[in-house]
């Protein structure tokens, strides 16, 4: 008798951190990606709590700390007007909490290396009809494949199709917190070197982070009451027009960009769904639980979310082998209510800390300036603390 087999939409940190962790428990994977190629551009993310926790016990932290970015001193808070709002030293700061600091494609690429030999990996691909039975799940591929498949991951992000498809459209489940954010890689124009620079100013804060052979991460956050997708044609002129009052090396960076580079825009939102199964279907990373980047904890669920997928199955029906329909309830229940807890509190922290993420007016921006210079460890360290709390109440639920 074949082992299991699970079909998983999207080769992002979810699906491929769901196919490492499958492989482990038995399991054969096939990992379709719409994309031709796997994402090359991404934000900076900080890997801590659940999501090191998780990449531990894969092995995985001396090859991400071969990429990982070491503190590079203080981080520069600076206004349009080039003055000095705020020197923070994290080094100093946070001295004993453990994170590690990379580019987010580093390791999905990492990731992708991990897996090479144990799992179907199939580009330019996408799930185009499915049969969910109680017996199993018939899978069809543009590629004209028809797989009979045990389990159907959807691992395909914030905007999820396979979610449309078997759940709610998006709109009956993104829950919008009034911001978008843009990333993109860029040529250092300004020669900010191997800084980190944050330049604030109401409704938008714009950050770089130096990396090798003379470029930069760029992440800019701004307030938004629209929201929704932004056709490419259209984004490098929105960035252009909501930064013209801002820093000269903001827009010196925006005006170095290439031509044909990769520029993500999209809304900060969350994911609230009342279930992430639906018979042999099940939802997995921010497909079921966007986090957004206001929590810092996006990865590290959709890491440590994979792996207690995987736990729960094997645990159910034994290493190797298919689970009934019992056994699959039972694994699929247990797997959502290890998680939902943590999940939910996570998401309650993005709520509180949406509204002073960035500040709307002159007004909130110059109160929140001047409390940042009159104790910027107190309040900078009780963000972490809070956040830390967060991240040691979802390792609980975890274990």
């Amino acid at each position: 008798m074949s082992s299991p087999l699970a079909v998983i939409s999207g080769a992002g940190i979810a699906g491929l951190a769901a196919a490492w962790w499958l492989h482990c428990a038995g399991w054969r994977t096939v990992v379709v990606e719409r994309a031709p190629h796997l994402r090359d551009s991404g934000h900076m993310m900080g890997l801590s709590g659940p999501g090191l926790a998780t990449v531990r016990k894969m092995g995985l932290v001396p090859r991400l700390q071969t990429v990982a970015y070491p503190d590079r001193g203080p981080h520069i808070y600076r206004s349009r007007n080039d003055r000095d709002i705020l020197r923070v030293d994290y080094r100093n700061l946070l001295t004993g909490i453990e994170w590690i600091t990379l580019r987010r494609t580093e390791l999905v690429r990492i990731l992708h290396e991990e897996t090479a030999g144990c799992t179907d990996l199939r580009l330019n691909t996408t799930i185009t009809a499915f049969d969910n039975r109680d017996t199993g799940i018939g899978v069809q591929l543009s590629d004209g494949s028809q797989l009979d498949a045990d389990l159907l991951i959807g691992a395909d992000g914030v905007h999820s199709t396979l979610r449309r498809q078997v759940f709610v459209p998006d709109a009956a489940c993104l829950r919008p917190l009034g911001y978008r954010y843009a990333a993109y890689d860029v040529p250092d124009a300004g020669s900010l070197g191997e800084g980190f620079i944050s330049y604030p100013e109401p409704g938008i804060q714009s950050e770089y982070y130096g990396l090798t052979q003379g470029r930069l991460a760029a992440l800019h956050v701004w307030r938004s009451q629209v929201d929704g997708f932004v056709p490419p044609t259209e984004r490098r002129a929105l960035l252009q027009s909501l930064s013209t009052r801002s820093h000269p090396f903001v827009r010196a960076t925006l005006a170095a960009l290439e031509p044909d580079a990769e520029l993500v825009i999209d809304d900060l939102a969350m994911v609230e769904l009342p279930s992430w199964r639906s018979q042999r279907v099940v939802m997995l990373g921010d497909a079921a639980h966007s986090l957004s980047l206001i929590s810092g904890q996006g990865a590290g669920m959709a890491l440590a979310s994979a792996s207690v997928l995987a736990n729960e199955l094997e645990r159910a029906a034994g290493h190797g082998q298919t689970p009934n329909a019992t056994q699959l309830d039972a694994a699929l229940s247990t797997h959502d209510a290890r998680l939902r807890p943590s999940v939910l509190k996570l998401q309650q922290r993005s709520r509180k800390l949406a509204p002073a993420f960035v500040p709307a007016t002159a007004w909130a921006f110059h109160l929140r300036n001047l409390a940042l210079r009159a104790m910027p460890g107190v309040m900078i360290k009780r963000f972490f603390l809070s956040g830390l709390k967060s991240e040691a109440e979802a390792m609980a639920a975890l274990r």
